[in-house]
């Protein structure tokens, strides 16, 4: 079998995958939809592998994921490599694709994007996603960069600590009168189990996490929940009464100074670690980023050991 990975079928499968359809990977290479069909065929005879599901959208195989992968990071050195000799389009502008977490967006990953020196002309594609599913979007080859919850780097990523977003249990300053008995009174383990609780989405178990480790295991929060799916408006509807819930700290901390919000266990919280995934090939302004994150993560994120 030839080794060799033919780079107009790698180009057609990362068309594919990103247009969703052979017909609109076809218009964007200004080829017929059957010659894309044929050269994602061939490319997967090479490889002996199938490639691609052939649903709607297409979606890569985790073969084809190391494919795709290695479409982006190719077309990544073809831009550099241009803009070093000085071809036509140098000038153009250089995009990023990055996955991050939405509390880490709604609190210091804007900020560490203002450090990135403005000469390195570079355009952000930030993909917001759940701190423990950013990594899935960096195997699949649809970022060069994420903010995970993974200390394990994908195959092809260098990895690196930022720290701890610490999250604590608050609610809305009438809350705790309506829903959560003789607290602080009566333990906060044994009301809390049966109190309206405010989730990001159905993946997001820090609020069952944290009831859990109250009650030492038994049973999660309340299943009167309600799913808001922003960072800022999970907070608004916390500070608004509908559920008690984790908050990160920093954005706690002026609501609870102005007595907008509660802490309902001052000594206890939720710490999650956070790093820094990125492709191992050589970047100067991916390189840029990864500074200006990791220093802007220190200001803001727990790095005690």
């Amino acid at each position: 079998m030839m080794t060799e990975l033919p780079l107009d079928q790698v180009r057609t499968l990362l068309a594919a995958v990103d247009e969703g359809t052979f017909d609109a990977a076809a218009a964007v290479l200004h080829v017929t939809p059957s010659a894309v069909s044929q050269r994602v065929k061939a490319l997967e005879q090479r490889t002996g592998r199938v490639l691609l599901m052939r649903t709607k959208p297409v979606r890569p195989t985790d073969s084809g994921e190391v494919v795709v992968r290695f479409a982006r990071q190719l077309a990544q050195l073809e831009r550099d490599a241009r803009a070093e000799l000085g071809m036509s389009g140098a000038e153009e502008p250089t995009l990023l694709s990055i996955a991050v977490n939405a509390d880490s967006l709604a609190t210091w990953f804007l900020p560490a994007l203002t450090r990135v020196p403005e000469d390195l002309r570079l355009c952000y594609e930030l993909r917001r996603e759940d701190e423990a599913h950013t990594a899935a979007l960096l195997r699949e080859g649809r970022v060069m960069a994420a903010v995970t919850s993974s200390p394990e780097p994908v195959t092809g990523c260098s990895v690196r600590s930022l720290g701890r977003m610490r999250y604590v249990p608050v609610a809305g300053s009438g809350f705790a009168a309506r829903w959560l008995g003789g607290w602080p009174d009566t333990p906060l383990r044994e009301v809390i189990a049966d109190a309206p609780v405010v989730c990001f989405d159905r993946r997001d178990d820090f609020q069952d996490a944290f009831v859990r480790m109250l009650r030492h295991g038994r049973r999660g929060a309340s299943s009167l929940r309600h799913f808001v799916p922003t960072s800022e408006g999970f907070v608004e509807a916390v500070v608004a009464g509908l559920g008690w819930g984790m908050v990160p700290e920093v954005q706690a901390a002026p609501l609870l100074r102005a007595g907008q919000l509660v802490n309902l266990a001052p000594d206890r919280q939720i710490d999650a670690p956070l790093f820094w995934q990125q492709w191992k090939l050589d970047f100067p302004a991916l390189a840029a980023v990864a500074e200006a994150v990791a220093a802007a993560a220190a200001e803001v994120l727990d790095t005690d050991s």
